[in-house]
């Protein structure tokens, strides 16, 4: 995975200022996986802060540029990023395209949704980065339709070891804008969390499929 340290301070910085990451070490979130969670992420809420959403379709755009080349579309994956894809995609003049989680069992029964051919270069554009699982669905129903996938670009990750080992396994390159580590930096020097926070969060990152909250 790459990202820069500057764009990841930042990225950390206004997703902490409009609440799309909500840190609670004390009451968990339970994820749909079944994990418990002292954060949880919505990168969609960015969409309503012309500001902040201006500032992640130009980064990303500037970063797929420069680790892919630009590509022939952009396709987000859905339904989370395809707000911000499609926002990256009219920021580079390029066509979108978005992937659903399963093909449609009515009408065209399609899974990617817009226009592109075989053989042509895409970029995926991710709000968040889990295990990778779902993000990776995408990536095998673009390759299964002759499109080359260049990589992947996120607005943030939790850089759990198991998605590192996922994206490698399927040879997909990850760009993100803001990590983990990054968070937690910027949440402790603006006080938004404690040391004591700090410990209990560090900790769950570790192992967050067997940590069972404080």
């Amino acid at each position: 995975m790459i990202f820069n340290k500057h764009t990841a301070r930042k990225t950390a910085e206004v997703l902490l200022q409009v609440k799309a990451i909500k840190l609670s070490p004390k009451e968990p979130f339970t994820w749909a996986s079944g994990w418990k969670s002292p954060i949880y992420c919505d990168n969609r809420i960015i969409l309503s802060f012309p500001p902040i959403r201006n500032y992640v379709r130009e980064t990303m755009a500037k970063q797929i540029e420069k680790q892919y080349g630009k590509p022939d579309a952009i396709a987000g994956v859905a339904t989370g990023a395809i707000g911000i894809g499609m926002l990256v995609a009219e920021y580079m003049g390029l066509p979108f395209i978005y992937v659903r989680p399963d093909a449609k069992g009515h009408g065209r029964k399609n899974q990617i949704e817009g226009f592109i051919e075989s053989g042509q270069n895409v970029v995926v554009v991710e709000d968040l980065i889990s295990t990778g699982k779902s993000s990776l669905n995408a990536v095998k129903a673009l390759r299964d339709a002759g499109i080359n996938v260049k990589g992947m670009i996120a607005i943030f990750t939790y850089g759990f070891d198991v998605a590192a080992q996922n994206f490698e396994d399927a040879n997909v390159r990850l760009q993100t804008l803001g990590n983990y580590d990054s968070l937690l930096d910027q949440a402790l020097q603006t006080k938004y969390i404690t040391e004591s926070q700090l410990k209990t969060l560090s900790e769950w990152n570790t192992n967050p499929g067997e940590w069972n909250g404080i």
